[in-house]
């Protein structure tokens, strides 16, 4: 497996960090989406055919972590293209693809993506969104909670399960939802998280739905759901190395030119050395989220599965050491809005603990990898 980028990927990462570097933080994100759309960059991993540019996850991530790295990252590309546009490109009738992948292609149209539940968590085997049949009709009824995006997305891509499968393994099955079907409703969650993509709390009271609302086949399992949970990882993963090198950059910057006693700070090793510790884990993850991204290109799932989950660990810890240490190198200029770390700090977080925590990372590793027992 290659590690080294292919000239067409350097030159994605080129036009994409000189479209950030043009936008910057504090940009309209809307202005960002419509032009990225414009540029072809929102789909480059959804068929050809269907407006996109053809390419995988590996393109994306590219887009993605470039976009942070300038500091405007769009946490709507991880949901959308990604999740969304995936499952629907390998799962979805040719009428879903015709309608909805031209959309998310050129950020015409957007997706959320709903399976997270409050008394589920990270166990998505007590999924309890159920979905039974009714007549040719499906009727939805559940909750959600921690939805990205809703508010601006045309439509939610739904993880729940028939009415039949909810004492037996689960066996999720996949609904678009259209924002303003009956039913649906959608309540704001109050975050401490300052960011432009706000969160919200789903609920679904017998939402009725046509048959073609379903995307691919009712007893497909879990393949269908891992299909977009794969992605989802590895773009989170490149979220967090985007804002991590984002982050880095400016305590480079403030290194090189910050002087006390006539020396710049960044000449001293107990500023420079940390430093360089946060590059290289950094550099590290990217490692990993490249390999994972190549191996769900190919079409290895399996394979895919368990290194998209170390890549997201591996970016969520790098990235979090990475701000950490960004806004101790610049002291109490790391906390001013001039600056615009503090914000990081919160945010951060985030690639720690979704869309799955690290200690359920760690205990996937443990079970699939090491072939250690179950605690629960």
């Amino acid at each position: 497996m290659a590690t080294i980028e292919t000239d067409d990927h350097k030159s994605l990462r080129e036009a994409v960090a000189a479209l950030g570097k043009r936008h910057g933080p504090g940009s309209d994100p809307d202005q960002l989406w419509s032009d990225a759309g414009k540029l072809g960059y929102l789909g480059v991993n959804l068929p050809e055919e269907y407006g996109g540019g053809g390419g995988g996850i590996s393109e994306l991530s590219i887009v993605l972590e470039e976009l942070g790295a300038a500091g405007c990252p769009l946490l709507m590309l991880v949901v959308s293209p990604a999740i969304c546009g995936t499952v629907i490109a390998r799962f979805g009738t040719e009428q879903q693809k015709q309608q909805w992948l031209p959309g998310l292609s050129d950020g015409t149209r957007r997706m959320a993506f709903g399976i997270t539940e409050p008394d589920a968590g990270s166990n998505s085997h007590r999924i309890t969104t159920t979905a039974r049949k009714d007549g040719t009709d499906w009727l939805l009824t559940g909750r959600k909670v921690f939805i990205s995006g809703v508010d601006i997305a045309d439509a939610t891509l739904i993880v729940g399960r028939t009415e039949d499968a909810r004492t037996g393994r689960l066996k999720p099955c996949l609904f678009i939802v259209p924002r303003d079907t009956p039913g649906f409703t959608r309540r704001p969650i109050d975050m401490e998280l300052n960011a432009a993509e706000k969160q919200f709390e789903l609920v679904l009271d017998d939402v009725r739905l046509p048959a073609d609302a379903l995307v691919g086949d009712e007893d497909a399992g879990l393949l269908q759901l891992f299909a977009g949970l794969n992605p989802e990882r590895v773009m989170t993963a490149a979220f967090a190395i985007g804002m991590g090198r984002h982050a880095l950059t400016k305590a480079i910057g403030y290194a090189r030119d910050r002087t006390v006693w006539n020396t710049p700070i960044g000449a001293h090793q107990a500023v420079a050395h940390p430093l360089a510790q946060a590059h290289i884990e950094l550099e590290l993850a990217r490692l990993m989220m490249q390999k994972a991204a190549a191996l769900y290109d190919a079409g290895d799932d399996m394979g895919a599965g368990e290194a998209a989950n170390m890549a997201k660990y591996a970016a969520g810890e790098a990235c979090v050491k990475a701000v950490d240490q960004a806004v101790h190198t610049l002291g109490g200029n790391g906390l001013t809005r001039e600056y615009g770390l503090a914000r990081l700090i919160t945010a951060a977080r985030v690639a720690r603990i979704a869309p799955v925590s690290r200690e359920m990372i760690l205990n996937y590793v443990s079970h699939q990898t090491l072939g250690l027992p179950k605690s629960y």
